[in-house]
Formats: C-alpha cells, sequence, structure tokens
C-alpha cells in the first residue's frame, strides 16, 4: 500500500498542477465583475434576475434601491404607452426634423419612432410625451411600478425624465422589464407585437437582446449612466431570460459611456448566461 501510494502522489499532483480553473469560477461576486470592467463597485448597481427560477445577482449594496432620472431608459415605458394609448399610430410613424442642430448627428434628421428609441433621440419623444398626456402617463407608469411614477406639473411633460421629477431603482426597472419579458404588463397584443422588436438590439445562434441605454446629465448633479433590458438565451450553458439593469456614476463621461455595456456583458458572461463569443 505504501508502494502504491508513493507511486499515485505524483500522478495527483501532476493532475492537481494541471487542471485550469474556469475563469469564471474564480469570480465571488459580481462586485469583481463590476471592478474588473474598470467600474468602481461603490459607484455603481446592478442586478440580474433570472426569470425561470429567481435567481438574484447584484452588486452595489443600498444602491440598487436608490432611484435616479431614468433618461434614456424611459423610452421603453414611453414607447409602450404611446402605442397603447394611439398616441402614435406605431413604430415607422415619421418625424419631420425642425433643423435645429442638436447634440448627435443621428439627431438632426428626419427619422421614425423606431430610430429615434434606438438613435436616443431626444426630440422626437419631446412631441411623443406631450401627445399622450400627463394623466395617461402617469396611469402608464403606476400600472407598470415604474420607479415614483412622478411627472410634474403640466409644462414638465416633455422634460421630467431627463432631470426629474422621474426617478427609479435598478431593482424597479428590473421588476419592470420583467414584467414586459413576460408581456403581463397590462397591455394589449398588438401593443407588444409592435413595441418589443424595436428593443432589439443584437441576436445571435439561440440568443436576443433586448436593451436600452441612457444617460441623466447634470450640471448640478453626478452624472448617470444606464443600460437595461433582458437577454433570452436558449442556447447556452444556463438558458433563460435573464433581466437586468445597471446605473453607475458617469465621472469621466467620454471613458465611461462604453462600460455601460461592457460591465453588463461581463457581468452575463461571468454567471454563463452569455458566452465570451456571443457578448463580444
Amino acid at each position: 500500500m505504501v508502494r502504491l501510494l508513493a507511486l499515485l502522489l505524483p500522478v495527483l499532483a501532476c493532475l492537481s498542477a494541471c487542471v485550469t480553473v474556469p475563469e469564471r469560477a474564480k469570480r465571488t461576486s459580481l462586485e469583481t465583475v463590476v471592478a474588473e470592467a474598470g467600474v468602481a463597485p461603490q459607484r455603481a448597481a446592478l442586478v440580474i434576475a433570472r426569470l425561470e427560477d429567481g435567481k438574484i445577482w447584484s452588486s452595489g449594496g443600498e444602491r440598487i434601491d436608490e432611484r435616479f432620472p431614468p433618461a434614456s431608459t424611459s423610452k421603453i415605458p414611453h414607447l409602450l404607452i404611446a402605442i397603447e394609448t394611439g398616441a402614435v399610430d406605431g413604430p415607422e410613424e415619421w418625424f419631420e426634423w425642425d433643423g435645429q442642430t442638436r447634440f448627435l448627428d443621428s439627431w438632426n434628421e428626419s427619422q421614425t419612432l423606431a430610430d429615434a428609441y434606438r438613435r436616443s433621440t431626444v426630440w422626437v419623444f419631446q412631441q411623443v410625451t406631450p401627445r399622450i398626456g400627463v394623466a395617461p402617463l402617469q396611469e402608464g407608469f403606476a400600472a407598470f411600478g415604474y420607479g415614483n411614477g412622478e411627472t410634474g406639473p403640466p409644462e414638465h411633460v416633455s422634460r421630467y425624465w431627463l432631470e426629474g421629477p422621474l426617478a427609479i431603482s435598478a431593482k424597479e426597472q428590473v421588476a419592470f422589464l420583467a414584467r414586459l419579458a413576460r408581456h403581463t404588463l397590462p397591455l394589449s397584443p398588438r401593443t407588444y407585437d409592435l413595441a418589443v422588436p424595436v428593443m432589439v438590439e443584437a441576436k445571435g445562434e439561440g440568443w436576443t437582446l433586448y436593451s436600452k441605454t441612457g444617460w441623466f446629465s447634470s450640471e448640478t448633479a453626478q452624472d448617470i449612466g444606464w443600460y437595461v433590458g433582458w437577454l433570452d438565451q436558449t442556447g447556452g450553458e444556463q438558458p433563460g431570460t435573464y433581466v437586468f439593469a445597471f446605473n453607475m456614476d458617469m465621472v469621466d463621461p467620454e471613458a465611461d459611456i462604453p462600460k455601460r455595456k461592457s460591465v453588463v456583458r461581463a457581468a452575463l458572461e461571468s454567471i454563463s448566461a452569455l458566452p465570451g463569443e456571443q457578448g463580444g
């Protein structure tokens, strides 16, 4: 027996040395993933929920409950409410540019509502929200459980999601988006059929990513970046629907803008929801 053990020990030592631990197994928390992606975990909040079993991953401590103006992530409920109430005919409704030069080149042309969603064209949605009206907007936000649901006085109907008082937390974003992904919001089948395809950011074999970015910019408060949405994954290691919401302090906006997506992609990869070659 002693001779056998002596023969086996070098083999066991070799096996131990040769086995490579998968990178994701080395990660102990989403805080590690966020930090590795270049964002201070204490200055960000990330929540991911898998709908099939209710599994939750989070980073950011109490910040996941802290509300911030949703900025362009509000285009998700705005699109839904606009179609549901008939304020627009649908995503292909055309909006004529007024000739005023604005922040991004992609805003400075006529475009459809679907274009405006994907480009975050503020002036288009500033035409849409007054069409909907304050009362229907507030009713919609209440029905959706969308943050504090506040739109402020009527004269703020084209600004309230950009500068407040509308505010929502990462946890509340996930709760709202989970209902959207499950089609359990109080909306007609037509609204789902028209609106949800507009939200598709990317597709691959066995997966579809629905999302929206946002950037709250202020001269008096901390800028906040957002990235929210859900991943339908049928072909990966851990198939399911993963709903996510991420916000972060935009300390250096030029450098931080791409981190909104890269942090979430890294997090989805770390929990085997999105393989690395698909999340690039």
